[in-house]
């Protein structure tokens, strides 16, 4: 007879969720002036998940030393999922940076993973973070360490993008969510979408092919806009999106109206000190569905616009990737 220890043991999966890759750079492919594609190898991506979508990451950079052992090649440390225990004990100095990214696209059978990084301007006085750092001098051979889903591990980690059997779908984000919708769009299985990504600029626009009646609508920031203070060459960053996504919902409302309730409390998010990020389970109610994801004022102006209208929050998925001005805690 086994122990209930042995028994629980039995019906744990054999691996974590999510659990670390180590990998090399195998190209570099620079798609616009922001947008860069890094697509690393590593023997252990055969076992990597296919879930796509807007499936996040975690990428280790390399310490002052290299990059950090975290038990990446350690069967024990994947098995346990102590990885980032191990991690966060390191000093700071030695154990890099991590950020967080979604995967644009996996080859398991070629051992390869795609990332789009946004290349962000310098901060004041040239100041740039580590990812941007990293991204500036990568090369073929450079080691990186990604945390992601494991497909021997039925549970399903790190997606946001859960529509359910609503058929009518819109996203809205910025350059850093344009990498996730690009891959949602293209992967859909039923539904029609519209995607609205706004972007620094007209050379920015990307080609992706989505699925069905789907489609993409690029707003490049780099052909001005209109303000109550007069023409601008260069839109503010979020402006042209949220502008777009008020058209949008306008033009229509029969297809919002089924998510359409009674008002609805909505606490007040201070993006500079709190983490937005409000994903709702799948939804099971009404057929219109939206994913909201970008810089986290936005993301706040964009919910504040939708749920004032009468959105439903569970038909919604609103998420601050980043804050303007601030780099990501680790």
């Amino acid at each position: 007879m086994l122990t209930s220890a042995e028994v629980e043991a039995s019906r744990a999966p054999a691996y974590p969720a999510y659990r670390p890759f180590e990998v090399q750079v195998a190209r570099v492919l620079p798609l616009s002036p922001h947008f860069v594609r890094v697509t690393v190898t590593g023997e252990d991506l055969v076992h990597f998940a296919t879930t796509k979508l807007d499936q996040r990451i975690k990428v280790v950079f390399p310490g002052a030393a290299g990059l950090p052992d975290i038990g990446a090649r350690e069967e024990a440390t994947i098995r346990s999922g102590q990885w980032y225990a191990r991690w966060r004990a390191m000093p700071q100095e030695e154990r890099g940076a991590l950020r967080t990214y979604t995967v644009r696209d996996i080859r398991p059978s070629e051992r390869e993973l795609d990332i789009d990084f946004v290349r962000h301007a310098p901060g004041p006085g040239g100041a740039e973070g580590p990812a941007g750092a990293w991204l500036r001098r990568a090369a073929v051979g450079d080691p990186l360490i990604v945390a992601g889903p494991d497909a021997r591990c039925p549970d399903v980690v790190g997606i946001d993008w859960r529509p359910g059997s609503a058929q009518h779908l819109l996203l809205l984000g910025d350059e850093t969510a344009a990498p996730a919708i690009c891959s949602i769009i293209e992967t859909l299985e039923h539904g029609t979408a519209q995607a609205l990504i706004e972007v620094p600029s007209s050379e920015d626009i990307l080609s992706v092919y989505p699925r069905g009646r789907s489609r993409i609508s690029w707003l490049a920031r780099d052909g001005g806009c209109e303000t109550a203070e007069g023409r601008r060459a260069v839109a503010p960053h979020g402006l042209l999106l949220r502008n777009a996504a008020k058209s949008w919902l306008n033009r229509h409302t029969t297809i919002v109206s089924s998510v359409i309730g009674a008002p609805q409390t909505l606490e007040d998010i201070d993006v500079d000190s709190e983490l937005l990020w409000d994903s709702p389970a799948e939804v099971t109610e009404g057929d219109f569905y939206a994913w909201v994801a970008g810089e986290a004022a936005t993301v706040r102006d964009l919910r504040r616009m939708m749920v004032g209208a009468g959105v439903n929050r569970r038909n919604v998925a609103f998420m601050g990737y980043w804050r303007e001005g601030k780099s990501e805690a680790n």
